[in-house]
């Protein structure tokens, strides 16, 4: 490694040092996003035809276990070993808040937002019943509600208290969506590197599927009418109002399809962006990260923005009912590896996703090969 490599690296790990990233400038935000984009590389080949010769030889016809071999494969391109490991597992829950609401585009008021995150920090929630299940952690972070915590400290991550209304104008600054994808990646590095080898996505907002729809609709080029489902459960003329704001902030706004930065910025949220930045910190930490839902799957359509290798660290958990989902999925051309209705967010249906990562390692390890155990293969 040369001595500049070596200089950025050190201004890398300083910047995640600070206890408030708000404090940097600009540019220091930048370079560090900069930094770790640049620092992404694709999957290893030769650890993935050795996984693949694995697979061949045992004693099953070549292909038979479908997604688990898929997975099994994908997991050693991702590590760069023909033996990957699901050691620590941990799903990362951001909570963050959105001005549009105020468009009545959502049928809960956003004093749900805090409600569920105490529910998810005293360990009730949806997530944190299949999370156990899994034996995964639940890291809960506030990137942007709008209402106060008790204690303090919970809101140590905060960016600012909820974005602006993006069918006035850009939901937030240039600097503001950087630090909500800069304090993603941080999330993550912290997970990674207390053990963690497997991540996944969770949100909490409400109104989130809103800025969703929006990403989804301005980067696939579809209508929102084509990608907007009902969120929390609006009546028909609730999903037609929603569509109309989701058009109109589009036009307001401008907003470049091939612009990550752009998108997260006038038409995202703020955990959006924190969830896009922990796709980036996984890629760029070689971590596999399973994606839940349609607002995790927006997010990664801005990390992929920003970075198309990152495409291949995702691992899509299930498909949604909501109905931009699958679009969105087919735009990052990954099929979902189960359908199971559900629409609750959280991060639900990735945690069910870690148990088949479970089970595609442990048919790698402890299937019997062909010549191990004396059958004879095909001829």
């Amino acid at each position: 490694m040369s001595k500049t490599e070596l200089e950025q690296d050190k201004l890398w790990d300083d910047f995640f040092k600070q206890e408030n990233l708000g404090a940097a400038s600009l540019e220091e935000c930048e370079a560090a996003l900069n930094h770790l984009i640049q620092g992404i590389r694709g999957l290893d080949e030769q650890a993935m035809e050795a996984v693949q010769a694995r697979l061949d030889s045992l004693t099953k016809p070549q292909g038979s276990l479908g997604v688990l071999e898929t997975i099994a494969k994908q997991l050693g391109g991702i590590q760069g070993q023909p033996w990957p490991e699901v050691e620590k597992k941990a799903i990362l829950v951001m909570a963050g808040d959105h001005g549009v609401v105020a468009e009545g585009v959502s049928a809960f008021p956003q004093e749900v937002t805090p409600q569920m995150f105490y529910n998810f920090l005293s360990g009730g929630a949806g997530i944190n019943v299949l999370a156990r299940h899994a034996n995964a952690d639940v890291i809960c972070t506030d990137v942007g509600m709008a209402f106060p915590l008790d204690p303090p400290e919970l809101m140590v991550h905060r960016i600012m208290n909820g974005t602006h209304n993006m069918a006035l104008g850009p939901a937030m600054s240039r600097k503001e969506a950087l630090l909500s994808l800069l304090t993603g990646a941080k999330i993550a590095r912290q997970a990674i590197d207390s053990g963690v080898n497997v991540l996944a996505t969770g949100e909490v907002g409400i109104g989130n599927t809103t800025p969703s729809a929006a990403i989804i609709s301005l980067i696939t080029g579809l209508p929102p009418q084509e990608v907007t489902g009902r969120g929390t459960g609006l009546d028909d003329a609730g999903l037609i109002r929603k569509q109309e704001v989701i058009a109109r902030s589009i036009e307001i706004n401008q907003p470049d399809p091939q612009d990550g930065m752009d998108v997260l910025s006038k038409i995202g949220g703020l955990e959006i962006g924190a969830l896009a930045g922990a796709i980036l910190q996984a890629a760029f930490s070689r971590v596999p990260i399973l994606l839940d839902g349609v607002i995790s799957t927006a997010a990664a359509l801005i990390a992929t923005r920003l970075c198309p290798t990152a495409r291949f660290f995702l691992i899509p958990s299930h498909s949604s009912v909501e109905i931009g989902h699958i679009t969105a999925l087919k735009e990052l051309d990954l099929k979902p590896i189960m359908h199971l209705d559900f629409r609750l967010g959280e991060g639900t249906g990735a945690a069910i996703g870690f148990h088949l990562l479970d089970a595609s390692i442990r048919i790698l390890n402890e299937m019997a090969t062909f010549e191990s155990a004396g059958v004879s293969s095909k001829n």
